[in-house]
């Protein structure tokens, strides 16, 4: 038998969503909002959520799933959420505990598996969408002494569906230049551990900050934002992955650079930063706009047709 839950979360989106959406969350009033890509229609989506940091878009199901990095300090609350793209049908899916301080978050609609990082946890993880079956990927460290080491640090996550990989970020210290970009399989090798694994590969090293990741699939191009000090931090950044070129320097003067969004398509990116702007570019860096300026301090962003 199906309940009402259920139907409900299998009806399209709600009408009030409709083409090309931003869905953003603001951290300092613990929100989701939305908008359309030109900064109208300003909507709040959600409320009462515990420090998020992480969003995406499963447009297919019209649901929302977002990281709460809990309360703040090191204490193992994190947890995940979901929500139907119109805020109704909100349910935990990661509960407190099983999560320590999950950042940013990516959806596999193929795979139908949820990623994300998990700072103070110093993992990357995944789950089935309806929170069953969490697993560690990625352990940089265990236990409160490595806790201590943000070289450790598991911040930005992104997936290459085409060839079963993931990419995360570790950021080190503030401004200590010791940020890294690494990349292995989706899977586990036969026979290792996630502590323990010979296919983890380091693309970029020496970094200010690397934060949030995101993937043009179609090009094999890495973007990321990076929050350490100018000249190179503060940036948007772009690297193609199978040459591993030089990264490009894209977007310059952000106030600690967070979230990263991609419209291929539509040769656009957001961008948002914690002294509370959202951004707009070309993806070459190119007629970057403001669409919203000193609004609060906002962390993950998304992107999504509906």
């Amino acid at each position: 038998m199906t309940d009402a839950s259920e139907i409900k979360s299998k009806r399209s989106p709600s009408r009030k969503f409709v083409g090309r959406q931003l869905f953003f969350l603001e951290v300092s009033t613990n929100r989701i909002q939305a908008m359309k890509p030109d900064g109208s229609d300003r909507k709040v989506v959600v409320t009462n959520c515990q420090l998020p940091d992480g969003i995406a878009i499963d447009v297919s199901a019209g649901h929302i799933y977002w990281t709460n990095m809990g309360s703040g300090v090191a204490v193992n609350d994190g947890s995940i959420e979901r929500v139907d793209i119109d805020g109704t049908a909100r349910k935990v899916i990661v509960p407190c505990g099983a999560t320590f301080t999950p950042k940013q978050i990516q959806l596999d609609q193929k795979g139908g598996k949820l990623y994300w990082s998990d700072r103070e946890g110093m993992r990357v993880m995944r789950c089935n969408l309806d929170g069953s079956e969490i697993e560690t990927l990625i352990e940089a460290g265990r236990g409160e002494l490595d806790r201590r080491d943000p070289t450790k640090w598991c911040i930005g996550i992104t997936i290459d569906t085409d060839r079963r990989q993931i990419y995360w970020t570790q950021k080190g210290p503030d401004n200590a230049g010791k940020g890294r970009i690494f990349r292995a399989d989706m899977d586990i090798p036969n026979g290792e551990s996630p502590a323990n694994r010979s296919d983890i590969e380091v693309l970029f090293d020496d970094l200010p900050e690397p934060i949030h990741l995101e993937f043009d699939l179609a090009n094999r191009v890495l973007y990321w934002t990076d929050r350490g000090d100018p000249p190179r931090g503060n940036t948007v950044n772009r690297a193609c992955v199978d040459l591993k070129t030089e990264p490009e320097i894209l977007i310059t003067h952000l106030m600690e650079g967070i979230g990263i969004a991609l419209d291929v398509p539509g040769n656009q990116m957001f961008i948002t930063d914690l002294a509370g702007s959202i951004y707009t570019a070309n993806l070459n860096g190119k007629s970057k706009y403001n669409l919203l300026w000193s609004q609060g301090n906002f962390t993950g962003i998304a992107y999504a047709e509906i």
